[in-house]
């Protein structure tokens, strides 16, 4: 089957091809049909209105409005049940965020559909795709299982985004912003608008850097986005060019309960002690990547109703971390041992390594969508292929020296090398269907059919060799009733299942090969997750009043839970858990009750519980493993309360004169309720309850034929000392202090600030 899915793809590649050049070449219509070819891109992965579903869409404006630090992630932090945080304490660099709890592994991220979630991993890494917020037109983004999505990730919620649209005319825009921690931000974008011959272009870049607020938590990043298009009659033709390229401080180790009580900028990555006992910390203890994304895209107008779409994308990713280790044996990075220098022997070392990453990732997806007054029907098929490799390099041991020829024995003896081949085949189809007025019947199949291929060695030497398949088959199905034109009802249940990703299944493949060589019978343990998805909610659209609820019953059976270790390189290590749950209800509202003040506020209440829960640790003492039966206990990093409220006053909208329109204050709180570390449910690993205040104010200027904006944002206004973030590894070692404990947890910045100056026409 290795070569069976990209064949495949290059074969509907072709079909596609040929449509285009037998496509007709007529005058272009209406704005509204422009309109209609440039979002049906996005069209196949998104709800509609009446899409039984629970949602929320985020404009363009509301994501230039956010702080200019923000990745995307943090942009978002004021969504419901939404949960964000940065590993360096600020807004830039590694951000991460939960939707209802579920993890970043459990979110679908697209864009124009095509999955951006690491085919292995299954994470979106933020800060490999900087500044999004300059970029995009619109982000939708689902809670729940959502519609069918493709690839991996789509287990607790969806992040659908949408490049900027074309528009009918020029446009340009430029931010330029100064703030806290060193940090600085650039950005500019240019387009031609729709020109008379049906050609447009556009293109953005920016740059983003900052000193971070924990120590090593440096940010170099940059992205750059380059769109050309066609656009008559019938045919859109579009080519989209995305790079992101990051230089980053290592800051995934968090820092200890009694460092943080220290020092709340503390950080260990890089330190290490020279032969008097002095710290030092190496100043390259970095991470890296580069991401380039190719999509070229077709869309053809059948009918007023009957739209195709098709899309083909090819992803590069390059990237290393480089670190400093201490004590490390020899025999790990493939040298002979012990060393005998001037008559000494030594077995152990310091080491600077890169362990690396080389990838392709190959995407085609093909839709076919028709509309009408009673019935909407969308069609597809999402093919994909990863591949990539995962190798090692020693750049300098302290044993060695300056002189040693690393270079030749990296070619010759690499330290480790593996690669991961991941083929994916998701065929779907959607139907909502309009019986009477104002009901609408919604039913969603898709399958999804993945192939997994592991081979060579791990960083320890040991074999991560392995073979597997998976099949899957998820329907979904609902209904939604608008009872008068302000009022809409829905319910909707859907089952999903998910794949364990790369990271899931490593310790477990390389333990059963470890037992296999040593002559014992070992399987890999962990299955795949199956979730069902039960939600019910209520809308009401006033003039001056929107308010939304939901109720959502969530229930797992052989979910993937975290462990509470954490890999060399920052990745979680789980394990299956026979039963859970998240239940819960959200209520969104915003209310203006003049046009001057708007008020908007969110919140999520629910109980996150594994049934029956037994935690396992090394046990020291035997060398076996030590077993802790909890029973019913509340899911790690699980907050049953999570609560937003934001106020944006513009005093002078309606009796100001000029520019003075055009003031804004708004103020955002956001409060996150306690969360364990683990699953024991253990008083004594939590993260407290914080409250978290947000401030900002803009201006507007016409200027020269456009507007000039400045901007002041004022972050955790409060100056709260608080966490959001955290990690433990518990082993039993016996005596009178019989656990062990190392933990990690991630500092947020206090009071901090950011100015800025826009221009745009």
């Amino acid at each position: 089957m290795r070569g069976f899915l990209f064949s495949a793809a290059s074969a509907l590649l072709l079909t596609a091809t040929a449509a285009t050049i037998a496509a007709e070449n007529t005058e272009y219509g209406d704005s509204t049909k422009m309109e209609r070819l440039d979002s049906i891109v996005v069209s196949a992965s998104r709800a509609g209105k009446s899409t039984p579903v629970t949602y929320t869409m985020v404009s363009k404006q509301e994501l230039r409005s956010s702080n200019p630090i923000n990745s995307l992630p943090m942009s978002l932090s004021l969504q419901p049940s939404v949960v964000t945080t940065n590993e360096g304490g600020t807004g830039l660099g590694y951000s991460k965020m939960t939707i209802r709890g579920s993890k970043g592994t459990q979110v679908n991220v697209t864009l124009n559909g095509i999955t951006l979630n690491d085919s292995e991993s299954q994470e979106v890494f933020w800060v490999n795709i900087p500044a999004l917020s300059n970029i995009l037109s619109s982000v939708q983004v689902q809670r729940g299982l959502g519609t069918s999505s493709n690839g991996p990730g789509a287990f607790g919620g969806s992040i659908n985004m949408s490049t900027a649209s074309v528009g009918a005319d020029p446009y340009g825009y430029f931010s330029m912003s100064r703030g806290s921690f060193g940090t600085m931000t650039t950005a500019v974008a240019a387009g031609t608008g729709l020109m008379e011959n049906g050609f447009y272009a556009s293109a953005a870049y920016s740059k983003n850097i900052t000193d971070g607020y924990i120590r090593n938590a440096k940010a170099d990043v940059q992205s750059a986005l380059a769109v050309i298009g066609w656009m008559k009659g019938a045919n859109s033709l579009k080519f989209t060019y995305l790079m992101g390229d990051q230089h980053t401080g290592i800051t995934w180790n968090g820092i200890s309960l009694a460092d943080y009580a220290k020092d709340r900028t503390y950080n260990s990555a890089g330190e290490y002690y020279d032969s008097f006992g002095n710290v030092h910390y190496y100043d390259n203890e970095t991470d890296n990547y580069s991401q380039q994304h190719f999509q070229l895209n077709y869309t053809h107008q059948f009918s007023n109703g009957l739209y195709w779409t098709t899309t083909a994308n090819a992803t590069k990713g390059y990237g290393y971390y480089e670190q400093y280790k201490t004590r490390k044996d020899l025999t790990k990075y493939n040298l002979p041992s012990p060393a005998v220098i001037d008559g000494v022997s030594y077995t152990e070392g310091d080491f600077i390594t890169r362990e690396i990453l080389d990838n392709w990732y190959y995407v085609l997806n093909s839709s076919l969508k028709y509309s009408s007054s009673k019935l909407d029907l969308t069609g597809g098929i999402y093919l994909s292929r990863y591949d990539g490799d995962h190798l090692g390099d020693v750049l300098w041991s302290n044993l060695l020296g300056d002189s040693y020829d690393y270079d030749t024995f990296n070619d010759k003896n690499t330290w480790y090398l593996n690669n991961g081949l991941k083929q994916e085949a998701n065929v779907f189809f959607r139907a909502e269907y309009r019986p009477v007025e104002n009901l609408t019947a919604y039913v969603d199949l898709q399958y999804r059919g993945i192939s997994l291929e592991m081979s060579g060695v791990e960083d320890d030497g040991v074999s991560l060799d392995y073979e597997t398949t998976w099949n899957f088959f998820n329907p979904r199905a609902g209904l939604s009733y608008d009872f008068s034109p302000a009022h809409r009802v829905y319910a909707s249940v859907a089952l999903g299942h998910r794949e364990p990703s790369r990271s899931d299944l490593k310790e477990t493949i390389l333990t059963a090969n470890s037992l296999a060589e040593a002559g014992h019978e070992a399987e890999v343990g962990l299955k795949p997750e199956r979730m069902v998805d039960i939600e019910a909610g209520y809308q009401v659209s006033l003039d001056k009043f929107t308010a939304s609820a939901n109720i959502y019953l969530m229930e797992y059976w052989d979910m993937l839970i975290e462990t509470g270790k954490i890999s060399d390189s920052g990745y979680t290590i789980k394990e299956n858990v026979d039963r859970g749950w998240r239940r819960g209800v959200e209520l969104a509202l915003a209310w203006t009750p003049c046009p001057s003040l708007r008020v908007d506020a969110n919140g999520t209440f629910s109980v996150n519980r594994i049934d029956d829960y037994t935690s396992y640790l090394e046990n020291w003492e035997t060398g076996g493993m030590y077993e802790q039966h909890i029973g019913k206990t509340t899911m790690l990093m699980s907050p049953s309360a999570v609560m937003m409220a934001k106020l944006s006053w513009t005093p002078f909208k309606s009796s100001g004169r000029g520019s003075l329109k055009t003031t804004t204050v708004s103020v955002d709180g956001k409060y996150v309720g306690k969360q364990y570390w683990d699953n024991t449910q253990d008083e004594d690993r939590t993260v407290p309850a914080y409250f978290v205040m947000n401030a900002s104010v803009s201006h507007e200027f016409n200027v020269g034929g456009g507007v000039l904006g400045l901007r002041a944002y004022v972050n955790n206004l409060l100056n709260n000392k608080y966490y959001a973030d955290a990690w433990v590894y518990r082993a039993y070692q016996g005596g009178s202090d019989p656990f062990y404990q190392e933990e990690g947890i991630f500092p947020q910045a206090p009071v901090n600030f950011m100015f800025g100056v826009t221009y745009s026409f």
